[in-house]
């Protein structure tokens, strides 16, 4: 029952999120504006060191929704900041002055751009009973299958079986993204430090009942998934 539970709500939220953000970005006009990401992010959105997340190839509304939420957050004041958009304090002003077309240009930009593989590494974890795993295999399960005895739902359902997301529905590329940022994202959500997945709480209810080893097995499989 509680599988089928978060079935629906990940569902319910690709709905939601399909309505909610539109985009009629200018690739050409975003490649044009890019400077101001490309110190962080690369030119072509594959950033140099794990340190910033790649943004190529992430799907062109989720992009325009993070840029969105993002600026939000910065132009936010006081006790806003801690309800208001994405807090990504490495963006401080960054995004000051754009207009939402901008925004929607870089979207549009980044989206085309092709995301380079990170690759996964050969690795163990210990999980909780105390025994050591193998981390790939995991990780494949985790984002295959889930974990039925905890309530995490599969991965695939929103990232699809080869981790390139669902670009109409606003969920995002993973494959090939750095097994780093998305540990820490994982983290963020399952702590409640990031907030912005709707109002159906798709990442924090899916990333709730991760264990730390889970999550670092399922992010090392994801940077090599293609």
């Amino acid at each position: 029952m509680k599988k089928h539970v978060l079935s629906l709500l990940l569902a319910m939220g690709a709905a939601a999120l399909t309505q909610s953000v539109s985009a009629a970005g200018d690739a050409s006009a975003g490649a044009d504006k890019s400077a101001v990401c490309a110190a962080c992010h690369g030119a072509d959105g594959n950033s140099p060191a794990p340190t910033f997340p790649k943004i190529a190839g992430l799907g062109e509304k989720y992009i325009l929704k993070q840029l969105r939420d993002i600026q939000a957050w910065d132009q936010a004041s006081g006790d806003d900041k801690a309800t208001t958009g994405r807090a990504i304090p490495e963006m401080t002003g960054q995004l000051s002055g754009l207009s939402d077309q901008d925004l929607q240009d870089l979207a549009a930009h980044y989206a085309a751009q092709t995301m380079q593989l990170t690759g996964s590494k050969e690795m163990t974890v210990k999980i909780n009973s105390g025994e050591i795993v193998d981390a790939l295999a995991l990780g494949q399960r985790t984002f295959r299958a889930g974990n039925q005895e905890t309530g995490v739902p599969a991965c695939t359902g929103c990232h699809s079986p080869t981790g390139v997301g669902n670009a109409p529905a606003g969920y995002p590329r993973l494959g090939g993204q750095y097994a780093e940022y998305i540990e820490k994202q994982l983290h963020a959500f399952r702590a409640g430090e990031r907030t912005n997945d709707g109002d159906q709480m798709i990442m924090r209810l899916a990333a709730k009942n991760l264990s730390d080893p889970e999550i670092k097995a399922l992010a090392n499989y994801i940077a090599g998934l293609h």
